[in-house]
């Protein structure tokens, strides 16, 4: 299969600093975003020690073998942001969330914490491949909220689990499947999902080919005033 993708980030329209980071692994088959939280400089620290520590693995790996790399290497980030984090004492917070979409012949999988997504656009249907990793997720799956009161919800933003987070051990969530031509992904931090609806998102991610597609999808963030960061990165087969 062929694969073309795009890899965009913004600072958005009211943040001073960008805490997302991505990457871009095409040899690994390996996208990344990373939303770092914290301020004052600790979310672009966890989040760029995450890119960091994915952007060292080594070439030529197996899929199951970048998958266990994956665990390895962050589960280490995981354990020196809360050895930082104790360092600076008080209640200093340093973690950022995670998704990871890894690419192998037909298949693909998926590791993330937090609520940064993945979906795939598939057939003109925008599926949602992660389940967010947060307080009104949890709402929802116990169903004293619905989907449409959570996108509003005041606590929308807590998040349960994070790298970096209070948890002594980091479980990264996992979800495998099947890649079919003309499939499209998207990688995304919450600015974006957060900002844009899921029929937006589906229009833009599968707007007929010319203007990058990432470009259409943070531009809609952006003249919506988004209030936060915002990174995405689309995957197409």
């Amino acid at each position: 299969m062929t694969l073309h993708y795009w890899a965009l980030t913004d600072t958005g329209t009211v943040r001073k600093h960008n805490e997302d980071n991505l990457l871009s692994r095409p040899d690994l088959g390996l996208w990344v975003v990373a939303d770092g939280a914290g301020g004052h400089d600790s979310g672009e620290l966890a989040s760029g020690m995450i890119v960091e520590a994915l952007d060292r693995l080594p070439p030529n790996l197996s899929a199951s073998e970048l998958i266990s790399h994956i665990r390895l290497a962050i589960g280490g980030v995981h354990a020196a942001l809360r050895a930082e984090a104790a360092r600076r004492g008080g209640n200093a917070v340093i973690a950022s969330t995670l998704v990871c979409l890894m690419i192998r012949g037909q298949h693909f999988a998926c590791l993330w914490a937090g609520d940064s997504r993945a979906y795939v656009l598939r057939h003109g249907q925008l599926q949602q491949i992660t389940r967010d990793h947060s307080l009104v997720q949890e709402l929802v799956d116990g169903g004293t909220l619905s989907a449409e009161e959570a996108e509003s919800h005041p606590h929308a933003n807590v998040i349960t689990r994070a790298v970096g987070a209070d948890d002594d051990d980091l479980e990264l969530d996992k979800v495998i499947g099947q890649v079919l031509p003309r499939d499209r992904f998207l990688l995304c931090s919450d600015g974006l999902s957060k900002t844009l609806s899921e029929t937006e998102i589906a229009n833009l991610l599968g707007a007929p080919e010319g203007m990058p597609p990432t470009e259409l999808l943070i531009g809609a963030a952006i003249a919506r005033n988004v209030n936060d960061n915002v990174t995405a990165i689309v995957v197409q087969i």
